[in-house]
């Protein structure tokens, strides 16, 4: 029996090897495997040319999300690329035998937003996915990362997969949140401090006063965006927060079983004693309302603040890197981007579509209107979450308020549907990657909470959204 004191992620690193000899990957058992249309094509054909089924067919979910048009999502599929995929997706599941969660379905959605709300995802598991930010499902207490495509194949054929151990990080964040910052906005400053290399090889585990406090939707965010700074995955212990926001949904255990579950469940923690191979330790009351202005994550800086110089750059490197942003960004070193004005606003993406969120941009632009030129789209991140908006009446405020309300996707978070964002256009996003072309070839992207996004979307321009609280 281990005695040693262990770490949230050893705990479940190691009940999840099915075998390990020394200077080799672990054969790791994975409890869940989320796919989708993007990255299973190649997959379903090796599996077919080697007459293999799929191994467990009750552990594996699928839907559609990031090639699916978010407009008239019940007439067939415009783009050519977008609609072989999809096609190719439901002939696979078919023959398959998988259940499919596709177009016109009650759970459809992004399958970081559906894994969540259905119950699929709980603490103590293994999670896969052929999409980086599937650390998402971290905020359970579970060790959840994206995979390539040969792995997807890997697991759907074996229900394992061949991985080496990472080491841990814990960001610990203790403190007050001040008005106006959000989960989003933890993420941005982290990232921001660290670098999008400062996490690389690790899997991170954030604790302290200021991620309890947090609900679930936020925690979410915050390990959704734990792949920007090179982590290999991002976790949070669970606790009674987790437990309540689970319970009665589809996928959960039920009576007695939901009783033995909790007690598995806390005891999902990081014991007295154990050591991390990294820590980072932040006052919650340095953080505040954050934005990026480069080409990258970790490009970001306080709303308030001026975009750093070529004299703030450690080195030739980052100078370039500032210039090379400066240049595509269109923008200038040293001035502030409070005022600037946008073309667009996507209140959307893995990162930020939950009906919290949307609950908090509703708040700021309830009784307002957009300026008449000015783009904004509302792309909700489940079938589920577009329901509870029409129950509570959200999708009144955001139509009143002129903006567009689409389908369930993944949308303008990445130029691989029909949703792009115009060459040489703005846009101040609630999605997690700001990387040249991202939104569109020639799009420049913003990245900022809802709240700061919402700022925006009435305004036309960067706002500070302690301005509107």
């Amino acid at each position: 029996m281990n005695t040693k004191p262990q770490t949230l992620f050893e705990k479940i690193w190691n009940s999840h090897i099915v075998i390990q000899k020394e200077n080799y990957p672990a054969v790791l058992y994975i409890d869940a495997h989320l796919i989708h249309e993007v990255t299973t094509p190649q997959a379903f054909t090796g599996l077919k040319k080697r007459g293999i089924p799929v191994f467990r067919i009750n552990r594996t979910w699928a839907t559609m999300d990031h090639n699916v048009p978010t407009k008239d999502q019940n007439k067939p599929i415009q783009e050519e690329m977008s609609r072989k995929q999809v096609e190719i997706m439901i002939k696979n599941c078919e023959e398959f035998g998988i259940q499919l969660y596709g177009l016109g379905h009650p759970n459809q959605g992004i399958v970081h937003i559906i894994g969540p709300e259905l119950g699929i995802t709980k603490p103590g598991m293994t999670i896969v996915c052929g999409d980086s930010h599937t650390s998402t499902h971290g905020a359970f207490g579970a060790i959840a990362f994206g995979i390539g495509t040969s792995e997807v194949e890997q697991v759907l054929a074996s229900q394992s997969i061949l991985q080496y151990k990472p080491k841990t990080m814990n960001i610990r964040i203790d403190g007050k949140l001040g008005k106006g910052v959000t989960s989003k906005d933890i993420i941005l400053y982290i990232i921001a401090q660290i670098s999008t290399a400062g996490g690389t090889g690790h899997f991170v585990e954030y604790s302290g006063s200021a991620i309890r406090n947090l609900s679930m939707e936020a925690r979410m965010t915050i390990c959704n965006m734990s792949i920007e700074m090179g982590a290999r995955g991002g976790m949070i212990a669970p606790d009674e927060n987790t437990f309540e926001y689970m319970k009665g949904r589809p996928f959960t255990p039920k009576g007695k079983e939901w009783d033995k579950a909790v007690t598995y469940w806390k005891t999902l923690k990081t014991d007295d004693g154990a050591i991390y191979d990294k820590a980072l330790f932040i006052d919650a009351t340095d953080i505040e309302p954050m934005i990026t202005y480069g080409t990258n994550p970790a490009m970001g800086m306080k709303i308030t603040e001026t975009i750093p110089t070529e004299k703030d750059m450690e080195n030739e490197n980052q100078r370039n890197n500032l210039r090379s942003a400066m240049d595509y960004m269109g923008l200038s070193t040293g001035k502030q981007l409070l005022g600037k004005k946008v073309d667009y606003v996507f209140l959307g993406s893995c990162t930020n579509s939950r009906i919290e969120d949307y609950r908090n941009i509703a708040k700021i632009v309830k009784g307002k209107k957009k300026p008449t030129w000015l783009t904004v789209f509302v792309v909700p991140g489940s079938a589920h979450v577009i329901k509870q908006l029409k129950k509570e009446g959200l999708d009144k405020i955001f139509i009143e308020a002129g903006f567009e309300m689409r389908g369930a996707g993944c949308s303008a978070c990445l130029g691989m549907n029909e949703d792009k964002i115009p060459a040489g256009k703005y846009c101040i996003s609630t999605s997690n990657r700001n990387f040249q072309g991202r939104q569109g070839p020639g799009a420049r992207t913003f990245l900022a909470s809802p709240i700061t996004a919402a700022a925006a979307a009435i305004t036309g321009e960067i706002r500070d959204v302690r301005d509107f609280i």
